[in-house]
């Protein structure tokens, strides 16, 4: 197993911008600019991409140098993050595929309700499952990660005990596969990036939002809800998740010196897998932690999370495949093949 303490960050980091560790001497530096759009305090900054960047900068003897750039401080909106990387604007982003539907169709797979199980088994799943369906990123990205966080939480103004409850709520959710399942369910969807997540729920704009325990800490969620709702079974206590990428612009990892492609390759895919599952699953811990002192944890019982799963998996992921139907894509195929192979990593 791949231990944290691997890519654990040495060293004094300054806040929001991360510099590689010292190289060569007259060694040439290639300098990449990392763009994402939280801000610094949040979980995937400090404790997954400034590691990773640090990695990167002490195996590369220097000669890569990561500057990371937090809460789009380069410009844009989260959504368009995928097209910086791609056109060149920044080297490297972390983004939601599904900030920009309709562009990463085939990883959506993994976003259908009740397929995601644990994190890191369908961490190693998706990275398997990309190499053989990775057409929509290889003309524009080298790839670092394509991952999924621990899974989707309700966190609500008023408290979601049944199927019922959640009737007629809007309910915000990142992705369209997301505002299919909630449809399902009888709610309405609004779809929007983590950031406009505060602003939704003091306004009260949105009943409840759909994000793990993780991010609701430098969104300060638990301070402006007082319920939060997993499901009530053993083997699915989310009702989906999300998939993120870390990718890097095709042309400027092409255009490096072999041996630092090689850095950057091992520090991608099944390397890194196994990592950010375990990240990803411990940085869950404070915000259960922080929303447990301040509101009610609400476990639906098994009889209500059979309802909801008979109202959502199959009426959505018939709507995904028929919409990849039009694609001229086997949906049916990949359905299949995502499920076998999340089975597998979770033996």
């Amino acid at each position: 197993m791949l231990k944290s303490l691997k890519f654990a960050a040495s060293g004094v980091l300054a806040l929001g911008l991360m510099t590689g560790v010292s190289g060569i001497a007259n060694a040439e530096t290639t300098t990449l600019k990392l763009h994402h759009l939280l801000p610094p305090v949040a979980h995937a900054h400090k404790n997954m991409l400034v590691p990773w960047a640090e990695k990167v900068g002490k195996e590369s003897g220097g000669r890569l140098k990561i500057d990371i750039y937090p809460a789009m401080q380069l410009g844009g909106k989260p959504p368009q993050l995928a097209g910086q990387a791609a056109d060149g604007v920044v080297d490297i982003v972390w983004t939601v595929l599904g900030y920009t539907p309709g562009r990463f169709t085939k990883t959506e797979v993994f976003e259908l309700p009740f397929m995601h199980t644990n994190t890191t088994a369908t961490n190693k799943a998706i990275t398997e499952y990309v190499k053989k369906h990775g057409d929509e990123f290889e003309k524009d990205y080298k790839l670092i990660s394509v991952f999924v966080h621990a899974g989707q939480v309700f966190h609500s103004h008023k408290p979601i005990r049944t199927v019922a409850d959640i009737k007629g709520m809007k309910i915000r959710t990142p992705t369209r596969t997301g505002g299919w399942m909630i449809e399902a369910m009888g709610a309405t969807p609004i779809g929007a990036p983590v950031p406009k997540i505060p602003e939704m729920l003091s306004k009260k704009i949105v009943d409840a939002v759909l994000i793990p325990y993780e991010v609701t800490m430098p969104l300060k969620t638990a301070e402006m809800v007082d319920y939060h709702t997993s499901l009530g079974d053993p083997k699915v206590s989310r009702p989906n998740t999300t998939v993120f990428m870390i990718a890097m612009n095709k042309a400027k990892y092409e255009s490096l010196a072999p041996d630092l492609q090689k850095v950057i390759d091992n520090n991608s895919g099944e390397h890194l897998s196994e990592w950010l599952g375990e990240i990803w699953d411990a940085a869950e811990v404070p915000g259960i932690n922080k929303a447990k002192a301040s509101g009610e944890l609400i476990v639906m019982s098994a009889a209500e999370t059979a309802k909801l799963r008979a109202m959502t998996e199959k009426p959505v992921t018939d709507r995904w495949i028929a919409a990849m139907k039009e694609k001229g894509v086997d949906g049916q195929a990949l359905v299949d093949e995502a499920r076998a192979l999340i089975a597998k990593y979770s033996k």
